[in-house]
């Protein structure tokens, strides 16, 4: 079982883990346990899991009637979780973040079912703050973090990346194409309004665009139709979409990446050898996305600018300037590259399975084929 959403950075690890278990073991079953959110459902459509939601509310950076109302919802959300696991019976229970994953890890643990939880920032989020002193282990993305946790309950794995962008390619070897020049803009799976208006103003205030430029932006569901007509009233060549799918091929179209410092993002870019320019969103929990992006920065892989102090001006030089230097480009792409860890999903599930048979899980799904 696998618990966590609300947001592409806590759901789409937790599809690389689900996805690499059935790799495993063609035979196995997975149950996500998420939120009813559209990014959620259309995250989760096409995937072979068995999936269940309950009824969650976040505490962190809301009014104190929310998170009174939260509070008191709590044991409705332990029982609702309880039902869940008492039906599917897993012999593991993954928490990947987000506020639903709380009261799953929660019952798990209760129910003597192993538990762990993957950590993808640098700060942790309140719910993997308290489940960290609950859980068997903790797997974390970003050297640094493991301060937050119980001393040896901590691996270092990686943020898990999605099997299909993984095999696109695109890595450094590839980041800068021969001809033609795209920019990739992504404010995170549920887009970014502020970095929208910021990148394009800088793309289309630019009077000199280079030879074969061309933009594709994610911009969430609120902002698509305005951006669209931005580009085109310009005459920019663009693709334009609220939320793309085939990210795989997306990223290997792209030059050079505009984005937020979400932990799942500078994964794949890390993974794909993409060099960036990230704008981290200034009101993540304890400023996570900035120290996020620190680590690319401290590695030569990208640069970094806070959108409290950017203008679109100086946005679009930084953008142009680094997309007519391929030199610079091919060398930001390349220690990218240097800094990944393509491997985190199946550190993972071997930490995971070692986990269980520790536990002494024997079941016949142990018995895989690979």
């Amino acid at each position: 079982m696998i618990t966590g959403g609300g947001t592409g950075g806590h759901l789409f690890p937790g599809i690389a883990i689900a996805d690499a278990f059935l790799r495993r073991f063609p035979r196995g079953e997975i149950m996500f346990v998420g939120t009813d959110r559209y990014m959620d459902a259309q995250a989760l459509a096409q995937r072979p899991f068995a999936k269940a939601t309950i009824i969650c509310q976040p505490l962190k950076g809301k009014s104190i009637l929310a998170r009174l109302k939260a509070v008191v919802q709590l044991p409705v959300s332990l029982l609702q979780a309880a039902k869940v696991i008492r039906r599917f019976k897993p012999a593991l229970v993954v928490g990947v973040g987000g506020y639903v994953t709380g009261p799953v890890v929660l019952a798990a643990r209760l129910m003597g079912v192993p538990t762990c939880i993957h950590e993808q920032n640098s700060i942790p989020g309140l719910a993997n703050r308290k489940l960290g002193r609950f859980v068997d282990r903790v797997f974390l993305s970003i050297p640094g973090s493991e301060r937050f946790f119980p001393e040896g309950k901590t691996v270092l794995t990686g943020n898990p990346v999605r099997a299909e962008i993984l095999a696109s390619g695109g890595r450094a070897e590839a980041a800068v194409k021969k001809s033609g020049i795209t920019l990739l803009v992504l404010g995170g799976s549920q887009g970014a309004h502020k970095l929208n208006e910021l990148v394009v103003a800088a793309v289309t205030e630019q009077e000199d665009l280079p030879a074969g430029f061309r933009v594709i932006h994610q911009t969430g569901r609120q902002d698509e139709q305005w951006v669209r007509e931005r580009y085109d009233s310009k005459g920019i060549a663009a693709t334009v979409g609220a939320f793309f799918d085939n990210m795989p091929t997306i990223y290997q179209e792209a030059d050079l990446v505009v984005s937020r410092a979400g932990a799942t993002t500078l994964a794949e870019l890390t993974a794909l050898g993409k060099p960036s320019i990230l704008v981290p969103f200034p009101f993540a929990a304890d400023g996570h996305q900035e120290k996020n992006g620190q680590f690319l920065v401290e590695g030569g892989a990208a640069k970094m600018f806070r959108e409290q102090e950017l203008e679109a001006a100086g946005l679009g030089k930084e953008i142009f300037a680094l997309l007519r230097d391929r030199e610079k480009l091919q060398q930001m792409a390349e220690r990218a590259g240097k800094l990944a860890k393509r491997d985190a999903t199946e550190r993972i599930v071997d930490s995971c399975l070692s986990l269980m048979r520790d536990r002494g899980f024997n079941g016949n799904c142990l018995q895989t084929n690979v």
